[in-house]
C-alpha cells in the first residue's frame, strides 16, 4: 500500500432501489459520488458471485460468474433491451431496509428471459465475443443449462451423460438456447459492472473485491474440474470438507462443507485453475481481499459427514509455491490478506513473504492485554484497520454485547472520558471516538462498514457466522445515506492524511 487511504464497506445487494436487492444502478452511481464527495477512497464489497440458498455470495455455483441480481433493470430499458412493462414488473413496494431475495430472483429471472427473447439477436455477436474472451463462461453456461434440465438437483445426481463434464459437452447442442441465454445474462452483468467501475475511476474511487478462498461443491468448478478436488471420483462424495476450528465467532467451530482442494494436483499443471481465477478476478476489482487466507497456508480438515467442525485437523496447503505460480495474474494489483481467525507461525510466514497486507479488527482489541495485535498502537503500515467484518456486529451492537470490563478498557483506551456510550445514530459519541482511534493509527488504510457511519445498532447487522439463516438482507436509503453527516468523515479524513 503506497499511502493512507480509507473505505465503507457496502455490498451491492444493501444500496438503495425499487427492486428489492441493490445494484448496478443510478444507485451505484450515488454511492460512488458519496464516498467521493466525504473523502473515502474506497468501495469495499462482499463477492459478486451467484449465492446459495441461504443468500449468502461466500458459497457459489462459480468462481467466476456474476450475480444476475445484480442487473439493473432501468439500464436495461434505456438500452431498448426491455420494455417499461418489463421493468415494473420487477418494482418492489415491501420494506427498503430488507433485500427480498426471493422477489427479486422470481422478478428478475422473468425480466432476463424477456429480454433474451426480444434483444438477443441484436446482442449476439457482442455474447459471442463475451463468450470467447473468458474461458469459463462457456462451461458454466453449460453447467446451469444441465441443472435447469436437471429439475435444479446438484450435479452430482444427474444423469450419467451430464454428470460427466466431458461427455455433457457433447450435448451442447441440444442445450443451445439455455447455454445462450446463461451467456447473455452474464454478458449483461459484466457490461453494466464495467459501467460502474468506469465511474467509480473517474471519481478516483477503488473497488476493493472480495474472494472465497473456497468454492461450493456444487458448482460449476467441481463439475468441470473434479480431478482438482478431494473428491471421491466413484461415487463424487468428498473425503473431506472445509471449515474452521472453535473460534471468536463460534464455540463449535464452522462446519462449511466446500471441497477441498487436491493441492498435489494442481500444483502439476502450475495451479493453472488459480491462475485463470486471480486473473479474473483482478479485472473485475481495483484491489482484492482473499478471504480465509490462512487456509493456503494450512487448512482444517473435516472429515466427510461429520455433525461439527470439531472434529477437524491442521493440513499443509501450497503456501508460497502458489503465490509464485499466479504472481504474473496479480501483478500490479493491491491484494489484502483476510488472516484473521485461528493463527499459526506458517500463517505469519506466509504474509511475510507474500508482502501483503494483514487486516486487524479493533472489536478484538481488548479481550487481553496491551500486546494484543488488534490494539491500534501495534498496527504496522502494511496493515487494513477496520472497525469490523462482514461477520462482525456493528460498532454500538458490539458496545453493547461485551462485557462492562472490556467496554470500560474500550472506552478508556479511546479516550472517551464521559456521556452516554450506549448513544446511536449519526453522532453516536463512543462510535465516534473508536472510529478516531482507528482512523490515526499508522496502518495505511482503515475501513469502516457502512452501518458504523450511521451509528446502527445490532439489527443492521449483516451476518452471523455459523447461522444460516436470516442473513446478508440489511439495506439502506438513500435519505439514510444523505443523512451521514459527511462533514465529520470529510474532516477525520483530512486530519488523519486519508
Amino acid at each position: 500500500m503506497s499511502k493512507r487511504q480509507s473505505g465503507v464497506l457496502m455490498h451491492i445487494t444493501s444500496l438503495p432501489g425499487r427492486f428489492a436487492v441493490g445494484g448496478f444502478g443510478e444507485e451505484a452511481k450515488k454511492f460512488i459520488d458519496f464516498l467521493s464527495e466525504t473523502g473515502f477512497r474506497i468501495w469495499q464489497v462482499l463477492p459478486f458471485h451467484p449465492i446459495d440458498e441461504m443468500n449468502s455470495p461466500y458459497k457459489s455455483d462459480s468462481a467466476f460468474a456474476g450475480n444476475f441480481l445484480f442487473i439493473d433493470p432501468d439500464t436495461l430499458l434505456k438500452e431498448g433491451i426491455v420494455s417499461e412493462a418489463d421493468v415494473e414488473g420487477c418494482a418492489y413496494h415491501g420494506s427498503p431496509y430488507t433485500a427480498d431475495y426471493a422477489f427479486a430472483i422470481e422478478k428478475k429471472t422473468a425480466l432476463l428471459r424477456s429480454a433474451f427473447s426480444k434483444s438477443f439477436m441484436l446482442l449476439k455477436d457482442k455474447v459471442d465475443e463475451f463468450k470467447n474472451k473468458n474461458n469459463w463462461a462457456e462451461n458454466y453456461a453449460l453447467f446451469k443449462a444441465c441443472k435447469k434440465y436437471s429439475g435444479g438437483a446438484p450435479w452430482w445426481v444427474w444423469d450419467e451423460s451430464l454428470r460427466n463434464f466431458e461427455k455433457s459437452r457433447s450435448l451442447k447442442e441440444k442445450f443451445e438456447d439455455e447455454i445462450y441465454y446463461q451467456l447473455f445474462v452474464q454478458y449483461l452483468f459484466f457490461e453494466q459492472w464495467k459501467g460502474i467501475k468506469d465511474y467509480a475511476a473517474r471519481k478516483d474511487i477503488k473497488i476493493l473485491g472480495d474472494m472465497p478462498v473456497y468454492v461450493s461443491m456444487d458448482s460449476a468448478d467441481v463439475w468441470s474440474n473434479p480431478a482438482d478436488f478431494k473428491i471421491n471420483k466413484d461415487t463424487f462424495v468428498p473425503d473431506e470438507v472445509a471449515g474452521v476450528p472453535p473460534d471468536y465467532f463460534s464455540e463449535e467451530g464452522q462446519l462449511w462443507g466446500n471441497p477441498i482442494y487436491d493441492w498435489d494436483k494442481m500444483e502439476q499443471d502450475g495451479f493453472s485453475w488459480w491462475k485463470e481465477r486471480i486473473k479474473a478476478e483482478s479485472e473485475l476489482y481495483d484491489m482484492l481481499r482473499i478471504d480465509h487466507f490462512r487456509g493456503l497456508a494450512s487448512y482444517w480438515s473435516v472429515p466427510y459427514g461429520s455433525k461439527t467442525a470439531k472434529n477437524g485437523e491442521w493440513k499443509q496447503g501450497p503456501g508460497m509455491k502458489l503465490f509464485d505460480a499466479i504472481k504474473d495474474a496479480y501483478s500490479g494489483k493491491e491484494i489484502i490478506a483476510e488472516d484473521l481467525g485461528a493463527f499459526g507461525e506458517d500463517v505469519k510466514e506466509l504474509l511475510e513473504s507474500t508482502g501483503f497486507p494483514g487486516i486487524r479488527v479493533i472489536q478484538f482489541a481488548f479481550q487481553s492485554d496491551s500486546q494484543n495485535e488488534h490494539l491500534p498502537h501495534n498496527y504496522d503500515k502494511n496493515t487494513v484497520a477496520c472497525l469490523g467484518t462482514h461477520d462482525n456486529n456493528t460498532l454500538l451492537g458490539w458496545l453493547y454485547e461485551i462485557d462492562e470490563g472490556e467496554r470500560r478498557y474500550a472506552l478508556d483506551y479511546c479516550g472517551f472520558s464521559g456521556g452516554d456510550w450506549g448513544e446511536g445514530g449519526y453522532y453516536a459519541p463512543a462510535c465516534r471516538k473508536i472510529i478516531e482511534t482507528v482512523w490515526r493509527s499508522s496502518a495505511d488504510t482503515a475501513i469502516i462498514a457502512f452501518q458504523d457511519l450511521c451509528g446502527f445498532g445490532s439489527d443492521a447487522r449483516m451476518n452471523i457466522p455459523g447461522v444460516p439463516e436470516l442473513n446478508w438482507r440489511i439495506r439502506t436509503t438513500q435519505e439514510t445515506i444523505d443523512n451521514i453527516d459527511k462533514n465529520y468523515f470529510r474532516k477525520i479524513n483530512r486530519i488523519y492524511g486519508r
